[in-house]
């Protein structure tokens, strides 16, 4: 008790209005927070220092029912009446946002924190779009308009600039706002008697109107009026866990000249009076009065609700206690008073994979599985190739959990997903044609043929030396005569291009009138080889003749024709190489016309030339004929005979 009254005598000796000059400041407490608005031109750091000092930090504005708080705060510090020099007024809040970090519009606070620490908030409320300064501190202030009182409805905006320095606070700034928290509230004092309460909260705050008084505050309490007050002093403290109440009893500033008339004698639901002027507190059916004889509770402790999420209260014997208690699938978490969800998947329930949910846990097969029996917690496997629901374009063959697809001889799996079968061009593998001569692939497999003048040996890949020079082309549907063979792919590891596949392959395709070929077998022409061809490892082909028992008629047929029109091209061809001829003669002859006519146009053209050369200019003169001398005396010389002149 000592202890507790020298706690008190220190309090009240440094309370402002225990003499001291206090700076004008409003309070709001709400929750387990106190709100404090001061007036005072600091820079940002200068605030935050003051709220420090007292344990708390520049305020927070996490939520808007914070920035409801606050707003409260400022509008008691705005008195009505107060000169004011200016129009605009600023107060720093928590948040800030250090040098060398920059804007990130992307976020809600825009890349700023708050002082106090803790995460990020969603709520914001900016005036403008930030400065995007990453070379200096910036700091946040609530933006008034000091001429108005604040409304609820519109709530401060945030304003970012300069930190400001002592003795420049920053443009505008007018005061500060501050945040002090407590790990909890006792409620209001209610008097039963004229007096007054005055409460000093740990940060130095004082105040008579607190709708919240914070853990170890001081309750000064001065009963009736005038020269006959009483002073009584009253600590908030923690009595439970999480229950804080005053260290008093009973109603407070009692006085028989009113009992019950005034304030309801400090009682929070009923009072009642007795015949010496005394009175007492009662509470309504199913409430219960406290210890402090004044605040009712109620009967059932299930009635505040004190189980979380999807707990259910349970009250204990005589309403004094409760239990919580969770829904299968839950269980109680370290407050006994919620739920946390149970993961039944540790116990591994499922026979393959296991999910866990909100209060239970479903069971789910793999891919390739189906689930069977009761809850679907067994799976069986799924049998991909089941008749008329085989994925393969063949063969198909299941296995535990998944299936695989295979081709026949002469085709290769295909497709992104390995399903597909597509036919292996023999004709064109990475080691040429298997064939000496001409090769015909069809699907699944291929054939062998020759050029005229030569025939299919009994391997049915080679070529050799036909009866007549000029013999048709031996084929591979020449008949039983020319003895046809047949080369069937049994396995190989190599897959060419398919038939038609527009690579730029060479294939030399036959005109036929009558062929057994399919529509899409192509005929590919080999460079003769040695008469026993040669054949690449792990490949084996199949000969067989034309005439086997599986061909029919039609083929038969076909064979014949094909043979008579190879005759009918060797014909043909004669009839081409003396046209060829013919043609070659016509040609040289039309060459020595065009000679002959070029020599002779030249010819003339020289011809002219020449006529067209310019005279001389004795050209332009005409010339006497000789008269014959008429006497020898006129020769001044005689000439003697056989003298030369």
């Amino acid at each position: 008790m000592a202890t507790s009254t020298s706690l008190l005598l220190l309090l009240l000796l440094s309370q402002p209005w225990a003499g001291a000059s206090a700076e004008t400041q409003a309070v709001v407490c709400a929750g387990t927070a106190c709100y404090t608005a001061h007036w005072g031109k600091l820079s940002a750091p200068e605030a935050q220092l003051h709220c420090s000092k007292n344990g708390g930090n520049l305020a927070t504005v996490r939520t808007e029912e914070e920035a409801q708080h606050i707003q409260r705060a400022l509008a008691q510090l705005l008195e009505p009446g107060m000169p004011l020099a200016t129009r605009v007024g600023k107060f720093w809040i928590g948040l800030q946002r250090e040098k060398g970090k920059c804007l990130d519009p992307s976020l809600p606070l825009k890349g700023f924190s708050w002082v106090g620490g803790g995460e990020d908030t969603p709520y914001a409320n900016w005036h403008k779009e930030a400065r995007s300064s990453c070379i200096s501190r910036r700091c946040v202030s609530l933006m008034l308009d000091l001429s108005l009182l604040p409304l609820t409805s519109r709530l401060p905006k945030w304003s970012e600039g300069p930190c400001g320095s002592p003795g420049s606070p920053g443009s505008n700034i007018e005061g500060f706002v501050c945040k002090f928290s407590f790990k909890g509230m006792c409620r209001p004092l209610a008097l039963g008697g004229p007096g007054q309460v005055n409460y000093t909260t740990p940060f130095q705050a004082t105040s008579s109107s607190l709708e919240a008084v914070p853990f170890a505050s001081v309750a000064n309490v001065a009963c009736g009026d005038g020269e006959k007050s009483e002073q009584y002093f009253f600590l908030c403290k923690e009595k439970a866990i999480d229950v804080f109440d005053w260290s008093s009893s009973g109603p407070l500033c009692i006085s028989p000249e009113y009992g019950c008339n005034f304030n309801n004698g400090g009682c929070q639901q009923d009072c009642f009076e007795g015949g010496d002027g005394s009175f007492r507190c009662g509470c309504r059916p199913g409430f219960r009065l406290l210890d402090d004889l004044v605040t009712c509770t109620s009967r059932n402790p299930c009635s505040s609700s004190p189980c979380g999420g999807v707990a259910t209260c349970v009250p204990g014997p005589l309403g004094k206690n409760y239990t919580c208690l969770c829904p299968q699938g839950y269980h109680l978490d370290s407050t006994q008073q919620d739920c946390v969800d149970m993961d039944e998947c540790q116990d591994s329930p499922c026979a393959q994979e296991c999910i866990n949910t909100p209060g239970g846990f479903r069971c789910q097969c793999w891919v390739g599985y189906e689930a069977s029996g009761p809850g679907e917690r067994a799976c069986r496997d799924v049998d991909e190739c089941e008749t008329g629901h085989s994925p393969c374009t063949q063969s198909c063959t299941n296995t535990d959990g998944s299936f695989y697809c295979s081709c026949k001889d002469g085709y290769v799996l295909s497709g992104e997903d390995g399903t597909q079968c597509q036919d292996v061009d023999e004709c064109e593998g990475p080691e040429g044609s298997l064939c000496d001569s001409l090769c015909f692939n069809m699907q699944g497999s291929f054939r062998c043929g020759c050029l005229p003048g030569w025939e299919l040996a009994p391997d049915g890949v080679s070529c050799i030396v036909g009866p007549t020079s000029l013999g048709g082309l031996a084929g591979p549907l020449q008949g039983e005569n020319t003895g046809g063979r047949e080369g069937r792919i049994v396995s190989s590891a190599t897959m060419s291009s398919p038939t038609g596949d527009p690579k730029g392959t060479s294939k030399v395709a036959l005109t036929m009138r009558k062929s057994s070929l399919p529509p899409n077998a192509s005929i590919t022409p080999a460079p003769p080889k040695t008469l026993t061809p040669s054949r690449s490892p792990g490949i084996w082909i199949e000969p067989s003749n034309h005439h086997s028992t599986t061909t029919t008629s039609h083929e038969e047929s076909t064979g014949e024709d094909f043979m008579v029109q190879q005759k009918d091209d060797g014909t043909d061809g004669q009839k081409l190489l003396l046209f060829y001829i013919l043609g070659a003669v016509v040609a040289i002859l039309l060459l020595l016309a065009l000679a002959l006519g070029l020599l002779v146009y030249r010819k003339r053209r020289a011809k002219r030339e020449e006529e067209k050369k310019p005279q001389s200019a004795a050209d332009s003169y005409s010339w006497v004929p000789e008269r014959a001398e008429g006497r020898a005396m006129e020769n001044h010389y005689s000439l003697t005979p056989g003298t030369d002149c």
